[in-house]
């Protein structure tokens, strides 16, 4: 009984380590930012890449094909709303869910990262820990 125990336990070992993590792709203006997010994410599994520029971002999702992006809104040159238009106007991205980070409070900036495409949206500063649940459900919904 114990054999059958201890190679069950292999097999489940070996298919976990079988399943890729998700790829996420952090686009923020804020090094700082980035940084505390993509830490906090890869202690949890995932393989996250992170870009400080949107125009970098765009072109980082083309090369990276991450599974979700966590994206800011207020950025230099090109804000959130325009990355995210553009990622859902190609054809090798626009099937990436966009989880939409920003300090900005006004419905009608919720309302609008939904018109351009975004999935969700997460007000500055939050919490690392609800952070994590919004990404496993998003990322559950399109695994379904």
């Amino acid at each position: 009984m114990d054999n059958q125990k201890g190679s069950l336990l292999m097999s489940t070992t070996k298919l976990e380590k079988k399943v890729k993590p998700a790829k996420i792709l952090v686009i923020d203006d804020e090094a700082e930012i980035t940084e505390i997010i993509e830490t906090f994410l890869k202690d949890f599994g995932y393989e996250v890449l992170s870009e400080n520029s949107s125009v970098m971002g765009i072109e980082r999702a083309k090369t990276f094909h991450p599974d979700l992006i966590l994206l800011d809104i207020m950025m230099p040159f090109m804000d959130g709303y325009d990355v995210c238009d553009e990622l859902k106007k190609n054809k090798e991205t626009e099937h990436i869910p966009v989880i939409f980070l920003t300090g900005k409070d006004a419905r009608s900036d919720e309302g609008k990262s939904f018109q351009v495409g975004g999935d969700m949206f997460i007000k500055k500063p939050f919490n690392c820990n609800r952070l994590l649940e919004i990404v496993r459900i998003v990322l559950m919904s399109i695994n379904k």
